[in-house]
């Protein structure tokens, strides 16, 4: 296994797991925030609390929860497969976002009969995108490193001639 980025993967996607961890526990077992119930924070952005059981917006919510889990543990499995792989540090830093993002969902899946709990509903006007939580936050994030790498940003260059 190539070392290249190991220490910093592992430890952004602990941050991600474990700040969405927290901010579950913080809102849901502490403050007791109530389901549906939504308050504006930016003319595009409420903040409140709702329990997704499909996938990524919503997806694949019509399949029982098992069929769900599957998916998500076969993606997770590929993800790892893909990680340990990776030569490059960039690669790997979106990666552990990701995998740490979707662990955390996964947890909520087997607390919650299914269901991941959301907080940050973006929308505009009468269009509502989706419900999101920092779980999601962080797979988005790893997802973007992931595509910079695509693009070629934190390659070597090399010299054409």
């Amino acid at each position: 296994m190539n070392r290249n980025g190991i220490a910093l993967s592992l430890a952004l996607g602990l941050i991600a797991f474990g700040a969405d961890r927290l901010h579950k526990y913080v809102q849901i077992h502490v403050l007791g925030v109530t389901e549906g119930a939504f308050s504006p924070v930016l003319p595009f952005l409420d903040y409140g609390f709702v329990f997704n059981r499909g996938v990524s917006f919503g997806l694949l919510g019509h399949l029982p929860a098992w069929v769900v889990g599957a998916v998500v543990a076969i993606a997770l499995v590929a993800l790892l497969f893909w990680w340990a792989r990776s030569p490059s540090r960039l690669i790997r830093s979106g990666l552990a976002l990701c995998i740490g993002g979707a662990l955390s969902n996964a947890l909520d899946r087997l607390l919650y009969s299914g269901g991941v709990a959301d907080f940050f509903w973006l929308h505009w006007q009468n269009l509502s995108f989706f419900v999101f939580n920092i779980a999601d936050a962080a797979i988005t994030a790893g997802v973007c490193l992931l595509l910079l790498d695509i693009i070629g940003i934190g390659r070597r260059r090399t010299n054409a001639v």
